[in-house]
């Protein structure tokens, strides 16, 4: 019974290391990309203040950005383990500083961007297609939008509020 166990064990330990080491498809890839976006968006405390980008390399994704709170951190980790062909998961997210500061920011920006008449059509998504992301009083846009002008409005928004140290915008034009 023990040789069997012993047998078995090192079966499966065998099994999982070529897995974890056997090439993936582009096809598979691609599937998992399309998935690991899906988990992503479907997170219950993502919101617009949040950032996860995510890099597939094989059976390796990678999880990039920025989040409010630790759970989504996790969360997202947790839920990217799960999806089928996933062999490991890298999870780089940062978690923002708590900062009244920055909660005070995040909502006259918000207030500032997606309340502005031209900028209005992006409010209608529910996720919304501009991040914004504060830390310690610098503000980053992420995201994309229709246009260069839309591109530059929401920055000249960003801009103008009260307590903003910095602006990066990082939004990509839709092509």
């Amino acid at each position: 019974m023990v040789i069997r166990n012993v047998i078995l064990n090192t079966i499966f330990a065998a099994t999982i290391a070529n897995s974890q080491t056997a090439p993936v498809s582009e096809r598979a890839q691609t599937r998992i990309a399309k998935e690991t976006r899906h988990e992503i968006v479907m997170l219950p405390y993502f919101d617009v203040f949040d950032n996860i980008e995510f890099r597939v390399d094989g059976a390796t994704v990678t999880l990039l950005g920025q989040v409010t709170r630790p759970t989504l951190k996790t969360d997202a980790g947790n839920v990217v383990k799960e999806i089928e062909g996933v062999g490991n998961v890298v999870n780089q997210i940062e978690v923002l500083p708590v900062s009244p500061n920055d909660d005070r920011l995040r909502v006259a920006l918000y207030r500032a961007i997606y309340g502005f008449a031209s900028l209005q059509r992006y409010v209608l998504p529910v996720i919304k297609p501009i991040r914004i992301i504060v830390k310690n009083g610098n503000v980053a846009l992420e995201g994309v939008v229709n246009s260069q002008s839309d591109k530059d409005i929401v920055k000249l928004r960003a801009n103008g509020v009260s307590g903003v140290f910095s602006v990066t915008n990082n939004l990509r034009v839709e092509q």
